[in-house]
Formats: C-alpha cells, structure tokens, sequence
C-alpha cells in the first residue's frame, strides 16, 4: 500500500492531541497541584516503566490486535514525554529537545533521502549509517573492530536477544563452527561442565557455566534460523495456559496434590489445549 501523507486537518489533530498529552503531563508534575506519585518520580525510577511498556507493546504487536497496539503504544509515548517533562523539570532538557534531536539524526543518516546520495542495496544503507554514526561521536569507523558493537549489545538488550545478536554478528565476521556438529558437540561439553559445576564448584562458576550452556543453546538456535526469545515466549504462554487449566480443575491447593497427581492434571490439560480446548 503507498504511503498516504497526512493531510492538514490530520496534521493539526495530531499536534493537538501531542500538546495535550504535554499539558497533561506538566499537570500531573506540578509542585502545587499535581499527583505525588509522578511528582515522586526521576530517570531513574521510570526505568521499568519504559521497559515494561516496550515489552506490552511489542507483545500487543505480535497479538495483531489494533486497538491493544495503539494503547500500549500510547503507554509507551507517555513514558517518553514523563522522562523528557522530569529532565525539563530538572533544567536539563525538554520535548523539543528530544524531537529536534531525533528528527536532525533521521536526516543526516538518510542522506539517500534527504540529499543527494545514491544507495542500490539496504547494505549501503547500512554501512552510510554506521559511517555516519562514527562521525557523529567522533570516533573512527573501523568495521573490522565489532567488539565495541558487541559491547553495546550486551550493555542494552535484554540478555537473551544481547545472545543472539552477539552470536550473529560473530558469526558473519567469520567466528563459526564449520557445520552444526561441531555446535552439538560443544552444547555437550558444556552441559556436562555445568553438571560439574553444580556438583562441585562454587556458585560463581555454576553461573558461568549455567550461561556458557545457554549461549551454546542460542547458537543452535541460530544455526536452524529460530529465535530463542520467541520460543521461549510461547513456552511461557503454553505454561501458563496449562496452569490455567490445572488451577481451574483442582478442588484443592495445588501443594497438597502429590506429583503423580499433578502430572496426571498437567497432562489432561496439555491433551485439552492439543484438541483446541
């Protein structure tokens, strides 16, 4: 479908409506006459809020569900205007600030849309924006270095997408088994290094080698072209389901079932969501 731009009257609705969520916000963190939770609140305390939001998002996304979408997506703007009110607040710096930022950035780094630059791949594109990005921090663009990328990930994803994105990028720089055995045969080595460490290391090992597994797993993953956050997203919400159905036919609490008890109730509901039930 083409890209319909906005007309007019849909512009000025949009702004009015962003203006509103601003006032709104500077009510709710008015000294005298706002709310004492938001008035309560610093950068630092919004955290997980801003991660929470992102995440209900994105699981709204993956539902499909329009309306969910554009209320989480709601719950999300909000959290980026309370941050940016609490910085103004602070003297520091405001919504405009952060809007002129981002839409100056969005310029510079599509130079084939806003200037003269002629791109024929979206790898072009790519690499124009990592040149640019270096430029921008003052630091040199060396593809060849991926460490400090590496680190960023690490740093700013949720560990298990951090996992993923670190094994890929290492694997197209060319830090690779030579075929998926040799990814099998090191799963191996380091369950059976996690049984010794749980048998008789302490427990900073036991982590070590608990994530070492885990890493190896997410390789595996990437080998068969699966995503590991994903599936360990539907794994959740297979469980739950399943606990749903136990909790919903138990006549009594669930620690007093012995474990025959509760495996017989687990795979009657495992049997009642195969048949779609």
């Amino acid at each position: 479908m083409a890209h319909l731009p906005s007309t007019p009257d849909q512009s000025r609705a949009i702004l009015a409506a962003l203006e509103r969520l601003i006032d709104v916000v500077a009510q709710l963190r008015h000294p005298e006459t706002g709310c004492p939770w938001d008035l309560a609140q610093t950068p630092k305390t919004l955290i997980p809020y801003v991660i929470e939001e992102a995440y209900e998002v994105v699981d709204a996304i993956q539902v499909g569900e329009k309306a969910a979408i554009a209320e989480e997506l709601g719950d999300l703007l909000l959290q980026v205007v309370l941050q940016a009110q609490v910085a103004h607040d602070a003297g520091d710096f405001d919504l405009g600030t952060v809007a002129t930022g981002i839409a100056d950035k969005l310029v510079r780094r599509h130079p084939h849309v806003f200037g003269d630059v002629v791109v024929e791949s979206t790898d072009e594109v790519h690499r124009n924006w990592e040149q640019i990005k270096a430029a921008e921090k003052g630091i040199p663009h060396e593809p060849h270095k991926l460490s400090p990328k590496l680190t960023k990930y690490n740093r700013t994803l949720p560990p298990l997408m951090a996992a993923s994105k670190i094994s890929l990028k290492a694997a197209k720089a060319g830090f690779e088994w030579e075929s998926i055995d040799g990814v099998w045969d090191k799963f191996h080595e380091e369950l059976e290094e996690f049984h010794q460490a749980l048998a008789h290391e302490p427990k900073e090992n036991q982590l070590a080698e608990l994530g070492d597994l885990l890493f190896t797993l997410v390789n595996i993953a990437r080998w068969h072209d699966l995503d590991p956050s994903e599936a360990l997203q539907s794994t959740n919400r297979r469980f739950i389901r399943r606990f749903e159905l136990v909790e919903a036919v138990a006549d009594k609490p669930l620690n007093e079932y012995s474990e025959a008890e509760l495996d017989h109730l687990w795979q009657r509901a495992k049997a009642v969501l195969l048949r779609g039930g």
